[in-house]
């Protein structure tokens, strides 16, 4: 780790972080703050990868969609009008849009096998994106002169690294340049994240192996056919599994990578000075355990 020890952290004239855990923990919150204090350097991901990475795919499907009604057909032949993601880093949409959610078509479904396409260009581009982050924390200095970087992941970081490989790529270029910070939930808060989910099921990455058994096991259980299977039951169905799922592998990012910060802890961060002493501790626990 770049900061063995609290007294490092603290003494560092340029800190830089990558805040890691599940959807809604905070990341984008905390971000933000550090952002709007000054001083620091605000990369996210998932703004990355859809404004850099899949951008074309996102615009297209845009277009595919409105060459289907023949009055922007015409204008969209003709160059009158221009269709554009207005994707930011508060207003994800046309990223989870594009990445869809399979089943019925009357209901808003993609086809599996299309939506397993996108899964594998998301995977290549959160790789790519993250394998960015350090270029950017020089970037981020020499530009528009940051001295500090921290490094908004995307809720599936976990899905496209192998916490356990010493040799991982994604996670190397990680530990080598900024300390992950995993904001680890309880029960309470994955309740209420499925809760929220419950209310507005939105599109989630999956690793193929586990998305397909997933999907198996839903096409068993409900008895019905793949072009007649209700997106939004299907991702409902999926998400309890995928927190599971996802849980171990975050704590083993922290444990081999980083430190761990609990939500509650995190949620009563309201300056940078807090998440500072918040981290400066999680260091300490470190070198104490």
């Amino acid at each position: 780790m770049i900061y063995e020890t609290a007294e490092d952290w603290e003494r560092a004239p340029r800190k830089a972080v990558a805040l890691i855990g599940m959807s809604g923990v905070g990341k984008t919150r905390i971000s933000a703050l550090l952002r709007e204090e000054g001083g620091w350097f605000h990369y996210s991901v998932d703004y990355r990868i859809g404004t850099r990475y899949v951008n074309e795919e996102i615009t297209d499907d845009f277009k595919r969609e409105a060459m289907k009604n023949p009055y922007l057909q015409d204008l969209l032949r003709s160059d009158s009008i221009y269709i554009a993601s207005n994707l930011s880093f508060h207003n994800l949409t046309p990223l989870s849009t594009w990445l869809g959610k399979p089943g019925d078509p009357e209901k808003g479904g993609i086809p599996f096998a299309d939506y397993v396409e996108r899964q594998r260009l998301h995977r290549a581009a959160e790789i790519r994106a993250m394998l960015d982050a350090p270029t950017f924390i020089e970037r981020a200095r020499a530009l528009y002169r940051y001295d500090h970087f921290v490094c908004d992941t995307s809720g599936s970081l976990c899905e496209v690294v192998e916490p356990e490989n010493p040799g991982d790529p994604v996670l190397n270029g990680l530990g080598q340049s900024m300390l992950p910070v995993y904001i680890r939930g309880t029960e309470a808060h994955e309740d209420a994240l499925k809760a929220r989910f419950d209310r507005a099921p939105k599109p989630m990455y999956y690793q193929e192996a586990f998305l397909r058994a997933v999907w198996a096991d839903y096409l068993a259980e409900s008895g019905e056919e793949e072009a007649r299977v209700d997106p939004d039951a299907f991702i409902r169905y999926g998400f309890a599994r995928l927190l599971a799922h996802r849980r171990p592998r975050y704590q083993a990012i922290a444990d081999n990578w980083g430190v761990t910060v609990e939500a509650d802890d995190i949620a009563a961060v309201e300056t940078g000075a807090d998440f500072s002493r918040l981290v400066s501790a999680a260091l300490q626990r470190r070198a104490e355990a």
